[in-house]
Formats: C-alpha cells, structure tokens, sequence
C-alpha cells in the first residue's frame, strides 16, 4: 500500500511540481549595500585592531602629501596674507604641522602641543599655510579619546594662533577670523563626541551580548547537569529496586529448587515479569535522551502514584521480604507528592532487600493530614544500613525529592534496642497560591 501512495504521489501534476521547486537549486539572495558596507567596515576595523601603525602612516601620508601639493602648488598664496615668506620656513611649517599627525590617536595632547609652535610662527609671519588646518583633526581625536574637559585648553591653544593672525595681520575685524575658526573646532569637536558616543553604545551592547551568551551557555550547563540528574535518579530508583527484587527472587528460587521446583518456577516466572517491567521502564526513560522530535513522539507511561504502592510491596513481599503497612487518615495528595512518597518508600524497601539480610521484616506507616501533608515511616528489622547511610544515590536523592516540597527526611538505624534501619519523612502543608 505505501508503494502505491508513493506512485501515485509522484504521478501528481501538483505533486511534481512542488518536489521540482524542492529540488531546483535557490538563488543566493542579493546581500543590501548597507549589509556590504557593514561587513567591510568592520573588517577595516578589525586590521585597524590589529595594525594600528598601517592605518595612522596612511591617514598621516595623505595630509603630508595635501600639505606639501598645497606649498608646491602655490595653493597658500590664495589665502597667505605674506607671499613673501621664505620657502625654506613655508617647508618646515608644512612637514612641522602634518608629520606629528601619525600619533594623534595615542598621544593627541602632545601632538597638539607639539604642532603649536608651527602654528604660532604660520600666524606670526602671516603665511597663513592651510597645513594649519589639521589641528582640527586632532581636536576630533581629543574629543573622541579623552576627557571632555581636555577641549577647554584644547581650544585655548588652537585658537591663539588664530588671534595672533587676527592681530598682526588683520582683513577686516578679528572676528572674521576667531569666529570661524570657533565654529569648526565646535564641529570637530561634536563629531568627535558623537563617534565616541557610538562607539561606547555599540561596546556596550557587544558586552551585553557576549554576557548574555556566557550566561546562555552557562544556563544550558546547568539544565543538562539537572537533566542528567534526574535521569540518574529515576534509573536508581527503577532499575535499582526491580533488580534487588530480581536478586531476591533469585536467591528465593535457588534454596527452593531442591526441596519445592513448583516455587522455583513461581520465583523464575516472578523474575520474568520484573525484568520486562525494568526494560519497559529503561526504554521509557532512554526515550528522553533522545532529540525533541523523538521525546514528542515517545509513548511515555505516567509516573506511579499512590495506586501503585500495592504492586509495588506485592513483588518486594515476592522476593522474600515480608512487609506490613498501616496506613491513617485519606489521601489527598498532588501528584508530585504523591511521586515522592512512593519513590522514598521504593528506595526504603530497596536498601531493606539490599542490606538487611535474611529473615528481616519492614513495616510502613502513612499518616495524611489533609491539606497535602503526609508523614511516612519505613522500618525494618534488619542487620544493616544502605552502605553506612550516605553512599550512592539512594538517600541523596530521597532527600533531593523531599526538598522540592519543603520536606524533612530522616534516614538512620534504629535507636536501641531496636535493631534495624529507619526512614522517616515528613511533607507539610501545600502553601495557599
């Protein structure tokens, strides 16, 4: 029949066409310019990062070179208010007021100071170089990478040499000259504080990004771990008790094969029955090992409660441990309670197969006190403990259990002359939501 929905699936016009778009290969999608600048600007900023020399002997070659075309050219004979100044002195003011340009992102206070004496002497001899320009772009880096505060002295020393032009060589009023130069400082400077701006914005939200994944991965640690743990604690509980029973009967059958082989096969068949019920209960829980589509798709069995106290001291009784229960008031717990309970009382009579050897008894006492508050009591009349009281799974996670409910959970040997192994537990009442 699947052979057959298959062909005629393929014979499908519908079908045909929609497995041809499937299998027709997909057109990269054209990248947005701004995607594009994007990726190349931070690949220019991560070799900046890397070789911050290359960058600043780049950005200062260029200036050197609109410097000295400016000199050469003649261009500063536009704007000069001496035209004859020595051209020896309009070369030193030109390679004076750009090369100190190549460490104007690590040091821009000394650049600045140290390109204020070319400046003083372009000023004070009127040629009036356009190489003086450039203490612009360092007030840009000023603002950028120091104090705000640093642009007050900053300004100061930009604009004296601005005055003592205006003052030796005047055209018109000073404030043709201070005014504009005034306002560009003020711009050179608002570009440099708004990139600085966005720069810290866009670290900050790196920073948070990157602690967001660390926590992420961190959270994920700790879910699996938790996972891991109940997955751990429920093959204990299971596995642990249906093959305790399992040893139980073995030994019951062994003694009773030479004198009875009828409870011999009564032991074999029990011994069948508790081994596919521990495989049913392994499958279940390797099914949550498994990816999500798996764990959806699994035909989990409910977890046991109270209903399945009597199956469950029916096949410990079958293993050769007689037990006896007294059970006070009505039951009327949630089913996480009610998983606690019987897990404790699972893992109690487990230790008693385990540890208490030959001809010991138990007895289980459940009083409810309404409201979902529940004391058990599990004793028995053994020789011994569970391996000293604290090794392996099995108390820790009784008392893993019992902490989710505010619990309290005793587990100890007897007090004298009593002999034998105690569990006592103790849930209070659910809180009012």
């Amino acid at each position: 029949m699947d052979s057959v929905a298959e062909e005629l699936a393929t014979r499908d016009p519908a079908t045909q066409e929609h497995t041809a778009q499937r299998q027709a290969p997909q057109e990269r999608p054209t990248e947005p310019l701004t995607e594009y600048v994007q990726r190349v600007s931070r690949r220019i900023r991560a070799f900046d990062r890397r070789h911050p020399l290359v960058w600043d002997l780049h950005v200062t070659g260029f200036w050197v070179v609109a410097a000295l075309v400016d000199y050469v050219g003649g261009g500063w004979r536009n704007v000069t208010r001496n035209a004859d100044a020595p051209g020896w002195l309009l070369l030193t003011l030109t390679l004076a007021l750009s090369l100190p340009l190549v460490l104007r992102r690590t040091h821009p206070r000394a650049v600045l100071l140290a390109m204020a004496p070319a400046a003083l002497v372009n000023a004070w001899t009127g040629a009036a170089l356009q190489a003086s320009l450039l203490h612009l772009l360092v007030v840009f880096h000023l603002a950028m990478r120091r104090p705000p505060r640093t642009l007050w002295w900053a300004t100061a020393v930009t604009i004296t040499p601005v005055a003592v032009m205006a003052a030796r060589h005047s055209r018109g009023g000073a404030d043709q000259d201070i005014v504009p130069m005034l306002m560009s400082i003020a711009v050179a400077a608002a570009i440099g504080i708004t990139v600085r701006t966005r720069r810290d914005y866009t670290e900050a939200l790196e920073d948070r990004a990157r602690r967001l994944e660390i926590e992420r991965d961190q959270q994920a640690r700790l879910a699996a771990a938790a996972e891991r743990a109940r997955i751990a604690r429920e093959m204990h509980d299971i596995i642990g008790h249906n093959l305790s029973v399992i040893t139980g009967l073995a030994d019951g059958g062994r003694y009773a094969a030479a004198k009875s082989p009828e409870r011999a096969a009564q032991a074999l068949d029990a011994i069948s029955t508790t081994s596919r019920q521990a495989l049913t209960e392994l499958r279940r829980l390797l099914d949550v090992l498994r990816d999500e589509e798996k764990h959806q798709s699994a035909d989990l069995t409910p977890q046991p409660t109270l209903t399945d106290l009597d199956h469950l001291i029916a096949g410990v009784r079958s293993a050769g441990l007689p037990v006896r229960t007294t059970v006070h008031g009505t039951p009327t717990l949630a089913p996480g309670r009610q998983l606690t309970v019987y897990r404790v009382i699972q893992e109690a009579l487990t230790n008693t197969l385990k540890h208490a050897g030959p001809g010991a008894t138990s007895h289980i006492t459940l009083s409810y006190e309404g409201q979902g508050a529940v004391t058990v009591t599990v004793t028995d009349t053994g020789r011994g403990g569970p391996g000293g009281g604290t090794a392996g799974r099995g108390i820790p996670g009784m008392r893993e259990r019992t902490s989710l409910y505010d619990g309290t959970l005793e587990a100890g040997p007897r007090q004298a002359p009593d002999q034998g192994w105690r569990v006592h537990l103790h849930l209070p009442e659910e809180s009012p939501q």
